[in-house]
């Protein structure tokens, strides 16, 4: 019989930002009693994934081994650590597990899926502990860019295993609990197996900054700014938006916010506690009675979102508020690889109506939330683990990660998505290898990459789209000419005559050339159809339209 085994899956969040989902399993090879770290999502891009609401990880394998897992634990409430829940509840029916402003927005989300919430627990903080199966796992406080975020401590028969989540050194961080180093060295004082951290600011060589060091800076652009200033930030960083709200309180202004997920995040941080001391706001119709030298909006949008506060204002009149030329606007957030044209978008805009852009300024306006070189060297130092496995970073974090690791003696490898490792022995090793992929939310439906929806709606948006039709007689014989419809494609080619007119006169002349048997062959008459529209498309655009043929027969 082979011997118990402790192994580490990730499936979404190594080798990437966003999309996390980890597990973690101990029992014998291939029935290892499971447990499941987030289930967060990523979003789309036009170039990648058009028209795509949600992007999470593909369950498939989590779904095939859903009765051995245990439970669910929520590090935090990010949408790349917690979006999923709703999503992916019903594909894996599990105990979720969360501390108390996590499950709050868990279960907004399972509500808003229509999953039930009698699956939701709420837990305490450490010392507090759940067992479930052979995992005895404890959340641990640390400092974050939202309220009450934790680590785990997961302990089975093979010893402790420490999963940082996002974090980063802050011991003064406004709004959450600050990073406490007595408590994550005891914690590892009894000896740590291995260390799963994160790896997002490995290539960043300065300390990191607290949230507190701010204020000043933000407080004397509200003070000099001579019209209305608008701030935007990312609507879960509750410290952020306290420190931009006290900030304009202390310069004088009136505070509003705008942007329903910036005004969840606050309600939630109050209701449950963790928000105190917010300054008092006006809605948005008080606001536009108020002089524009006296008004402060702090507003969602920070990453270029088309229906996000920030890009409303930019380009037109948003509840009752328009900007104009002298108003300021801050961008209190650091720029998400992969959104700098939407960003850039907005600020042209903004320049466009004479409004004065600040960004982040080299430090003067924004923190980071996570972990610098030295912060992830200090998790070392007081951790002291076996080994380490980098995760939540892109691959060029993690194998800087792992050297990290390595120069100072602690065995390290990097692990992508769908690499098992086994963590059993003095070092980490691969197990096997695990298919793992992407599932899209669009609109209502849910789909994997490799449905081909989202490669066929790349190609016809590259190529352009044409709709044939014939309509052939009881005899097979062609009824008419062939017509044809045209999507995505210029009106006029080479030859300068209509697109769809030479398209037309070149099929029909195919069709009323085309021997019977030839007509009687739906597939050779699909793909010679098809042929011929590429081949005149090509010489007359230089493309080769994606092409749908609808051939109807009477009798």
């Amino acid at each position: 019989m082979s011997r118990d085994r402790l192994i580490y899956l990730p499936l979404g969040g190594a080798g990437e930002i966003g999309m996390n989902a980890y597990v973690y399993g101990y029992g014998a090879p291939g029935k290892e009693r499971l447990i499941v770290v987030d289930l967060g999502v990523t979003f789309p891009d036009m170039d990648t994934s058009p028209g795509v609401d949600l992007i999470m990880a593909d369950m498939a394998w989590l779904e095939a081994n859903r009765k051995r897992i245990e439970a669910v634990f929520i590090t935090h409430a990010h949408e790349d650590h917690v979006g999923a829940v709703g999503l992916l509840w019903d594909r894996l029916r599990a105990p979720i597990y969360a501390r108390k402003f996590t499950a709050e927005i868990a279960k907004r989300k399972l509500e808003e899926q229509g999953a039930p919430v009698s699956d939701l627990h709420v837990v305490e903080a450490w010392p507090a502990t759940t067992t479930v199966g052979p995992f005895t796992v404890g959340f641990l406080p640390i400092s974050h860019s939202i309220p009450e975020s934790s680590g785990l401590a997961i302990d089975s028969p093979a010893g402790r295993v420490l999963h940082t989540g996002d974090f980063k050194v802050d011991v003064t961080p406004v709004v959450g609990e600050p990073f406490d180093a007595a408590l994550w060295e005891s914690v590892s004082a009894g000896g740590v197996r291995a260390l799963m951290c994160d790896s997002t600011n490995v290539f960043s060589p300065q300390p990191g900054r607290s949230e507190a060091t701010l204020a000043p800076e933000i407080e004397r652009l509200y003070r000099e700014a001579g019209g209305m200033v608008v701030a935007t930030t990312f609507a879960s960083n509750v410290a952020r938006v306290k420190t931009l709200a006290l900030a304009a309180e202390a310069a004088g202004r009136t505070i509003c916010l705008m942007g329903r997920a910036m005004r969840r995040m606050t309600e939630v941080a109050e209701a449950t506690g963790l928000l105190t001391g917010f300054p008092k706001t006006v809605s948005p119709e008080e606001a536009a009675e108020i002089p524009r030298q006296n008004l402060a909006l702090i507003v969602t949008g920070s990453q270029g979102e088309r229906r996000a506060a920030s890009a409303q204002l930019s380009s037109q009149t948003y509840f009752g508020l328009s900007l104009q030329e002298g108003d300021t606007f801050l961008f209190s957030s650091k720029i998400i690889p992969g959104n700098e044209r939407g960003v850039i978008r907005i600020m042209n805009q903004l320049s466009e109506k004479g409004v004065d852009v600040v960004d982040d300024d080299g430090g003067r306006y924004h923190v980071s939330g996570h972990a610098n070189r030295p912060d992830l060297v200090q998790m070392h130092t007081l951790t002291k683990p076996q080994m380490i496995v980098p995760m939540h970073g892109e691959h060029r974090h993690l194998r800087e990660h792992a050297k990290l690791a390595e120069e100072r003696g602690i065995p390290s490898i990097v692990a992508t998505n769908g690499m098992m490792l086994d963590l059993m022995g003095d070092r980490p090793k691969v197990a096997e290898y695990i298919d793992t992929g992407r599932l899209y939310l669009d609109g209502s439906a849910m789909y994997g990459a490799m449905d081909g929806v989202i490669r066929d709606r790349i190609r016809m948006a590259l190529n352009g789209q044409v709709t044939i039709t014939l309509i052939l007689d009881e005899n097979d014989e062609p009824l008419g000419d062939v017509w044809c419809e045209t999507m995505g494609l210029p009106e006029t080619g080479r030859s300068n005559a209509s697109l769809v007119e030479v398209l037309e006169a070149d099929l029909t002349q195919f069709v009323n050339r085309a021997k019977r048997g030839t007509l009687r062959d739906e597939e050779g008459l699909d793909k010679e159809l098809r042929r011929i529209a590429r081949n005149t498309a090509q010489a007359e655009i230089g493309k080769k339209p994606e092409v749908t043929v609808v051939v109807s027969r009477l009798g």
